[in-house]
C-alpha cells in the first residue's frame, strides 16, 4: 500500500494521460478514427478510461478492460456495450445505481455505494491485454484502491481480474483461492478490504453461451449490497 491517497480526480487525470502501452494506444486511437458504422456519428473517446461511481463506495468492481466500441467510444468504464447493458441493469436491481442504463457520460448516472474500475485502461485488441500492460496499468488500481478508503466489498469480473487484485493485495497463488463464480473469499491486510467476490465476466461470449446468466449475475451484487450494508 502506498503513502498518502492521491485524490480519484488526480488519478484520473494521471489515467487518461498515459501513453505506457503503444500496442494499445495505437488500438484506441485507430478504433477511434474509423469507428463502427453504427456509432460514425460518434466523436470517440479513444483515451484510457478512469474508474467511475461513489466516491465514499464500500464495493468495488474490477473488471478486464474498456470495450473497443463501448468505453473505447464513451470514456465511462462498462458504457455503451452489452457487458455495461448487462452490469448496470444489475446494479440498478441490487439498488447501487439510480437507474439501469448507462448509454453516454451526460445520461444522469449515479452510482450509490459502489465503484467501478478496471485492470486495464485501454481497449485491447481481441479484448487480450499482454502480462505486461496488465502490470504497467497496475499502480492506477493500487492509487483508486488507495483513495476509496471504505471500500470492504471487492467484486472481481473475471478472472484476469480476479488475479489482479490478489497480485495488488499480496495473495497471488494461494491454492485455497480459486477463481469460481460467486466464489468468495475473506481478504485481510493495510488495504482495509474484508471480502472477494469472484463472478464471471457479463462478455457476450460468457452470456449467449449461458455460462452466465443475469440471475446468476444479479446473485452477485445481491450479496455485494448485503455484505456492504453489515459493514
Amino acid at each position: 500500500m502506498s503513502g498518502a491517497p492521491d485524490s480519484l480526480e488526480l488519478v484520473a487525470r494521471d489515467i487518461i494521460a498515459c501513453e505506457a502501452c503503444p500496442r494499445l494506444r495505437e488500438h484506441c486511437e485507430q478504433v477511434a478514427r474509423v469507428k463502427r458504422r453504427a456509432w460514425r456519428d460518434w466523436d470517440y473517446w479513444g483515451k484510457p478510461v478512469p474508474g467511475f461511481g461513489d466516491p465514499n463506495a464500500k464495493v468495488l468492481v474490477v473488471g478486464l478492460a474498456p470495450g473497443a466500441h463501448g468505453a473505447n467510444r464513451t470514456g465511462r468504464v462498462f458504457t455503451g456495450d452489452k457487458s455495461g447493458d448487462l452490469l448496470f441493469k444489475v446494479l440498478y436491481r441490487a439498488g447501487f445505481a439510480n437507474q439501469p442504463t448507462s448509454s453516454h457520460v451526460s445520461d444522469g448516472l449515479k452510482l450509490d455505494g459502489i465503484w467501478i474500475s478496471a485492470s486495464c485502461r485501454c481497449a485491447p485488441p481481441d479484448n487480450k491485454p499482454s502480462p505486461e500492460e496488465v502490470r504497467r496499468c497496475r499502480p492506477f488500481l493500487e492509487r483508486e484502491m488507495t483513495g476509496l478508503t471504505k471500500v470492504r466489498i471487492v467484486v472481481a469480473l473475471g478472472k484476469l481480474a480476479f488475479d489482479n487484485y490478489l497480485a495488488i493485495v499480496g495473495m497471488a497463488g494461494r491454492s485455497r483461492m480459486v477463481f469460481g463464480h460467486g466464489a468468495e473469499f475473506p481478504i485481510s491486510g493495510c488495504w482495509g478490504h474484508e471480502r472477494l467476490i469472484a463472478s464471471y465476466h457479463p462478455s457476450m461470449q460468457n452470456t449467449l453461451t449461458g455460462r452466465l446468466t443475469e440471475d446468476m449475475f444479479q446473485k452477485v451484487f445481491g450479496r455485494a449490497h448485503a455484505l456492504a450494508a453489515e459493514t
